[in-house]
This record gives structure tokens, sequence and C-alpha cells, in this order.
């Protein structure tokens, strides 16, 4: 059987290296057709030497310094931009796309690979999170297989199998709590960029690695399950399961509890992915049950950590509040790891930007859109918190 084509968006990422890894244990099945990636030129020459794709996506300007790195006898098409992308995603001999680019840049390129009727596995939450509405709308219309390869939803979707939705009393996503789970909220001013960059349990790029420290992860992670899954605000749950062995559950409604473990290694969720229905091998070892001694589960602690409810203040909202949290984190995160915001300052700055949304939505002949029809109006309301983030984080 000809294997399976595999395009890949971001593939210099912790994910997108993931996923090579195991596509090389599995050649027999899958075939790497596409690659894109942006600021590591080298390893994406070095990936592209390996598997030799058809079709290269690079950043603006990035062409010659790609080249550089290849032999005479080797040469890809290449694109370049945001046209680099959407043609990865489109890519003729993919019949699979994995997505595992960062922030709001991935919104596009998921709806052009579910136009282009793309079996979508998705490690972008942004663009749930942003266009929910658009992309479940996309999926449904185009009769498309989308598997989420965040470990957590992951997990729900795996809990989910064999079972019918109107079963589902509730889900519960774990959140491992990162690595100011313990800290107390006076010494929270004294966080560095270094300790927010050392996650305890998963390696991870800087972005999600911030977010995890903020648990704005987890928030975003609410939003993208209430789209993924078709559930109410109140039908999400969030624990604290600091082994990250437990990865998300499902509580059914005669009382039976669903849940997905494994050692915390994105391999396996990534794996799960790319065979689904069936199952393949991922590198990752099973766990020894005897050996793990005891799991440990806390509620959140929402003084500390404000921004799981900043999650479900957006739901409430509706419209683009989702998306405008969203853009307004990607630019505090931003700022902090360039060291121009102290680390409170992304949590303290997303709480302005609710109350501010929450006066928008109250105010007569607001020009912010509470309507996502388009794609648009998602980005003006991510280029909104944007604005708002870039304007009152200095203060």
């Amino acid at each position: 059987m000809k294997p399976q084509g595999i395009a890949i968006l971001g593939s210099t990422g912790s994910i997108g290296v993931s996923t090579l890894e195991v596509i090389a244990r599995n050649l027999d099945q899958y075939q790497v057709v596409a690659l894109s990636g942006n600021s590591r030129i080298a390893v994406l020459a070095e990936q592209a030497l390996r598997f030799r794709p058809f079709l290269i996506a690079l950043g603006l300007g990035k062409t010659a310094e790609f080249m550089s790195f290849l032999p005479p006898d080797y040469r890809p098409r290449i694109e370049e931009g945001e046209a680099g992308l959407i043609a990865v995603a489109q890519c003729e001999e993919a019949t699979q796309v994995v997505v595992a680019l960062v922030g709001a840049c991935g919104i596009r390129p998921v709806l052009a690979a579910i136009a282009a009727k793309k079996r979508v596995a998705l490690a972008n939450k942004e663009s749930i999170v942003m266009a929910g509405s658009l992309v479940m709308a996309g999926v449904r219309n185009n009769k498309v297989v989308l598997l989420p390869i965040d470990s957590e939803h992951n997990a729900i979707f795996q809990a989910l199998q064999g079972s019918e939705r109107k079963d589902v009393a509730h889900i519960t996503l774990t959140a491992s709590g990162g690595p100011f789970r313990q800290l107390a909220k006076e010494e929270f001013a004294s966080i560095t960029k270094e300790r927010a960059l050392k996650h305890p349990n998963w390696s991870m790029g800087a972005k999600i690695t911030i977010d995890s420290a903020t648990m704005m992860n987890k928030a975003l992670e609410i939003i993208e399950a209430h789209w993924l899954f078709d559930l109410k605000a109140e039908q999400i749950k969030v624990v604290v399961h600091p082994e990250s062995i437990l990865h998300s559950l499902v509580a059914y409604k005669d009382g039976s509890l669903i849940a997905q473990m494994g050692t915390p290694d994105m391999r396996t969720p990534i794996a799960y992915c790319l065979a689904f229905p069936q199952r393949i091998a991922s590198g990752v070892a099973p766990l020894d049950m005897a050996q793990l001694g005891a799991l440990h589960f806390q509620p959140p602690d929402l003084e500390r950590f404000p921004s799981i409810a900043y999650a479900y203040q957006a739901i409430a909202l509706g419209g683009g509040a989702p998306a405008a949290l969203n853009g307004a984190n990607e630019v505090l995160v931003e700022l902090f790891l360039q060291d121009q915001i102290p680390f409170m300052r992304i949590l303290s700055c997303l709480g302005e930007l609710m109350e501010r949304l929450k006066q928008e939505k109250s105010t007569t002949g607001s020009q912010f859109p509470w309507t996502l029809d388009t794609l648009d109006q998602a980005l003006a309301a991510d280029q909104w918190g944007r604005k708002f983030a870039q304007e009152q984080a200095p203060c």
C-alpha cells in the first residue's frame, strides 16, 4: 500500500520535531511531502534532507539561506510567507496536514486545509480559540476529520470513542499547574523569564511554556474544548494534576469516568492522530503502574491564576471575546519574553482586557465584533485584543 502523504506546518518546533520522530518509526506507512519553518533554517534544511519533501514553505526572504544547505541533486519547490503556509496546507500529495504552528498565524492555513478536504491533526489551539465557529462549520461542511493533538483534547477525543455525545455529563481537563503551582502569590513579582521557561513535565516552545506558567494555556484549552466537543461552559472542568499522567477524562451520565493515561510525551497523541482509528508505534514506553506510585489532584487556585476564569468569561461574552483574549495574550507573552513587562503584568493586563470587553458588550453602538460570520471579523477581534495589550501593558 502506498504510504500516506503528510504535510507538516511548523516542522521545526517541538510538535513538528516529535511528529517527524513518529513518522521515522513508520516510514512504511507515511511519507513527508511538505514542510514549513520560519527562523530555524538549518534545522528545517536537515529535516528536508532526511525526508526529501516535494514542497518547503519558508519565512519571507529565507530562500537563499535555505538553499545554501541543500545539495545540487535536491531542489524542492519553495514558497514563502503566508502563501507558502497555504500551499503546504493544500499540498496535492498530502492526505493529512499536521498543524504545529504557534499563534494566530495558524488560522488561515487551518481553514485552507479544511477547504481542501484534508484530514487535519491540530496542535494550533489559537485557531479554534479565535474562530471556533468558523473552523467547526468548515469541518462539518467539508466532511473533514479534525483530530486534536493537544494532550488534553486528544485524551478527551480518545475517551469519547464508542460513546454518544448525549451521554456525556462533563469533561475534566487536567493541568500540571506549571512551574509556579506551589509558589506563594507574593513571590510572583520576582518571577524571571528563566524560571518561567522551566516547565516541570513537558518540553515545549517558549510561548506555550509561558502560557503554562500563567495557566493561560489551560484557559485557551477550555475555549478550545467548548468548540471541539460542542460543550457548554459548565460542562468543562479543570483539575490540577502535577504528575501529568492522567491527561484528561470524560464523565458520563451513568457515573462512569473514562480517562486516558500515559507518560507525558507528545509523541503519543501525535501517533494517535496520524493513525486514527488504528494505532502505531510512537517510541513512548508504556507506564509501569507498579512503579508509578500516587497520583495527586487538586482544584486550580483562581486567585493566583485568574486566567482560567477569563476563559469562562470569554465564552459567556461570545463573539470575538475569545479572539481578543488570545490576541492580547500573544502580545503580552512576547513582551515578557523580551523583558519589557514583568510576569504578573500578563495576568493583570488580561484581567483589564476582560473588564473592558464587558463594558463594550453593554455599550450601545460598540464597534467590537460581537458576531463572527467571517474570518475578517475574527481577525478584527484578534487585532482589538493586540492593540489593547500593546497600549495598556507598559502602564
